[in-house]
C-alpha cells in the first residue's frame, strides 16, 4: 500500500524514517503500533507517525487475512478477480489471491528484490499499484491466461455481507453477530475496520469476519 506525506517529518530515532512533504511512502506494516506505520523510501525502510501521512486504500487491498478468508472472498467472483494482502508467514511481505478457473483461488507470493522493487515473475516494478496494472494486460499465471479484473463498476460496492464467524465485541462500539447473519454495510473505506447494522443494532467490526455479498 501507498502513502502520501502530507507534513515532513525529521527523524529523532535510528529506527524512524525522515521524509519530505510530497513523498510517496512504501507502507509495509500498519499492525503493530496503533500511532506509528513501518515503511520505505528510496531503499531506506523506518517508523513513520500515521498522522503525517496519507494512506491511499485500494479496494483490492484487504491487510492481513488468511488465505482462507480470501478463497473465501473471491469464490463467488468472476475469473480474474483479485485482492492483496500482507503474508501470514513474513511480516512486511505479500501474497496475491487470483480467482482462477472453476471453482480455484490460485495465490502468488509478490517477491522484493535488494532494490526494493516487487515481481511476481521476471518483471519488478517499484510499487504494488504498478505491479497489479500489469498484470491486468498480462497474464498472471502461466499454465492459464488470467488477466487481472477490478470489480465491474456496474456491480459497485457490496451493501450486504454474510457473516462466516461468530464475533463477540470486545468494546461497546463493536458489532455483534453470529455466523450466517446478514449485515448491512455502512461503511468500508478502512480496509482493517468495517462499520455495519445487524439485527438493529450498529457498530464496527473486522472484515474478515463476513464475505461481501455482490448478488
Amino acid at each position: 500500500m501507498e502513502a502520501l506525506a502530507i507534513y515532513t517529518f525529521r527523524a529523532t530515532e535510528s529506527d524512524e524514517l525522515s521524509f519530505q512533504k510530497g513523498d510517496i511512502l512504501k507502507i509495509t506494516n500498519m499492525e503493530d503500533d496503533p500511532n506509528w506505520y513501518t515503511a520505505e523510501l528510496m531503499g531506506r525502510r523506518g517508523f513513520v507517525p500515521k498522522n503525517y501521512i496519507n494512506v491511499r486504500p485500494h479496494m483490492w487491498f484487504a491487510g492481513r487475512i488468511s488465505r482462507n478468508v480470501a478463497e473465501g472472498r473471491l469464490r463467488q467472483r468472476e475469473c480474474g478477480a483479485f485482492l492483496v494482502r500482507e503474508s501470514e508467514s513474513a511480516p512486511g511481505e505479500f501474497s496475491m489471491s487470483v480467482r482462477s478457473y472453476g471453482d480455484h483461488v490460485q495465490h502468488f507470493k509478490i517477491l522484493k528484490d535488494r532494490a526494493g522493487q516487487y515481481y511476481v515473475w521476471d518483471e519488478a516494478f517499484s510499487s504494488l499499484n504498478q505491479l497489479v496494472d500489469f498484470y491486468k494486460t498480462n497474464s498472471i499465471a502461466k499454465e492459464r491466461t488470467i488477466f487481472l479484473r477490478d470489480r465491474d463498476q456496474s456491480q459497485g460496492r457490496a451493501r450486504h455481507a454474510q457473516a462466516l464467524f461468530d464475533f463477540n465485541p470486545q468494546h461497546i462500539s463493536q458489532l455483534r453477530f453470529v455466523r450466517g447473519d446478514v449485515v448491512d454495510l455502512l461503511d468500508c473505506s478502512d480496509s482493517q475496520c468495517w462499520k455495519g447494522r445487524c439485527h438493529g443494532r450498529v457498530g464496527y467490526f473486522p472484515p474478515e469476519y463476513v464475505q461481501p455479498l455482490y448478488h
